[in-house]
């Protein structure tokens, strides 16, 4: 069911899947502790073995489907190719850049990702300081973070947060120099972003259509970095409309998919109290060559406008506290591997329930998949699920952990 690396292009949320970016947690989630965990926002401190395991499964399943390209590998190899080494050495802080330097590639990618403390004076070893002359990176594994592709064009985070700043300059040096992730060139570089205004991550950016694009103003993304962002894409490429979905500053809603991911073609997962009744979100709709901003009624009125009707399937199932409980779950936050055919973290039974009785999915368990005791076909729709209980303690769920490179363009 895989198909090979074609380059870089993402025309939707569920066109089949070819190639997708991931990465395995590694030790450095260990940083994380019961001190700093918020500096590293996380609610929680991972178990590294079990979120390795899940990890594990998670990755198996993906590649059933696509070509799983694995972060560690593409640095390595991108580090390799001098343009790309120099420009990783010149963004990686003068206390390490002249050992980095005389490294071979492998242990300068292991030393970007996992970091390295610095020692600081006798204050400093007095008071047990911990300081990195290159921080770690244990958000790295939420690969959808720092990155989007959108049509044949990637686009670089500016990230929110400055203990993130190097993944920003990571997926640069792999979309701008590494030969399999080629595309049209670079849509916007937030590694070179200076203005203090202008933040997009790539969890608030969904390629619904070749032309249409839906984006949340979070906590992380600015409305100057839309602005930005929809003045980019009109220039350059099919997109003519923009849709933003103005989100609350909660902790529960940090990206626009932990709150709605599209499962099919006409199907959207969603937590309702952000897009149905009095306390819904305001949408508003930006449209290629004309002047200013629209406020729509809501989200799925604007897609009916636009050509791309959805009907949401609610996260958590009919009742509030579940709803509640299965969106601090990601229970918003499917990937799909083809049109109707989704991966999720199988703790989440109502949203499930949710689907298959909603939207007529089948529910196969992703061990029986694997096993090949189930079969959930070529066709129709259906959930693979995978136990996710520690990997969900990081914040994220299936859409956060992977970053499509490639998809086919939906029938």
């Amino acid at each position: 069911m895989s198909g090979g690396a074609r380059g870089i292009r993402v025309t939707s949320e569920i066109g089949r899947l070819r190639t997708v970016i991931c990465h395995a947690p590694g030790p450095e989630l260990t940083v994380v502790t019961p001190s700093n965990r918020a500096d590293y926002l996380f609610d929680d401190i991972l178990d590294l073995e079990i979120a390795r395991r899940e990890h594990t499964r998670f990755v198996t399943i993906l590649s059933r489907f696509a070509d799983v390209l694995e972060v560690s590998d593409l640095f390595t190899q991108v580090l390799g190719i001098p343009e790309a080494r120099a420009y990783v050495l010149a963004n990686s802080g003068e206390a390490i850049r002249d050992r980095a330097a005389r490294m071979e590639p492998a242990e300068m990618a292991r030393l970007f990702v996992e970091g390295e403390e610095s020692r600081g004076g006798a204050l400093a070893e007095l008071v047990n300081e911990v300081g990195y002359a290159l921080p770690p990176l244990p958000n790295l594994f939420f690969t959808r973070d720092s990155a989007a592709v959108i049509g044949d064009r990637a686009m670089i985070a500016s990230m929110r947060h400055e203990v993130r700043w190097s993944e920003e300059v990571l997926s640069r040096a792999l979309f701008a120099f590494h030969p399999a992730l080629a595309g049209a060139g670079l849509l916007y570089d937030g590694s070179d972003e200076r203005r203090l205004n202008v933040r997009l991550e790539g969890g608030d950016v969904h390629v619904l259509r070749r032309d249409l694009v839906a984006v949340g103003m979070s906590e992380r993304t600015t409305a100057a970095g839309i602005d930005h962002l929809a003045q980019t894409l009109f220039a350059h490429g099919d997109v003519t409309d923009v849709l933003v979905v103005l989100m609350p500053p909660h902790r529960t809603a940090i990206h626009l998919d932990m709150i709605f991911t599209v499962l099919d073609r006409d199907l959207c997962c969603v937590y309702p109290p952000y897009f149905l009744g009095p306390t819904r979100l305001p949408v508003l709709h930006v449209r290629r060559g004309r002047e200013g901003v629209r406020e729509v009624a809501d989200l799925f009125s604007a897609l009916r406008e636009l050509g791309m009707p959805l009907e949401p399937l609610f996260c958590g199932g009919p009742r509030r506290t579940m709803q509640e409980r299965e969106q601090w779950a990601s229970g918003c936050n499917f990937v799909a591997v083809g049109p109707g055919q989704v991966l999720a973290y199988a703790r989440n039974e109502h949203t499930l329930r949710a689907l298959e009785e909603g939207g007529g999915f089948r529910i196969v368990r992703g061990v029986d998949f694997l096993t090949g005791d189930v079969d959930p076909g070529e066709e129709g729709r259906f959930v693979l699920t995978f136990e996710g209980s520690e990997l969900v303690r990081g914040g994220g769920g299936p859409r956060c952990m992977t970053l499509p490179v490639d998809r086919d363009e939906p029938a």
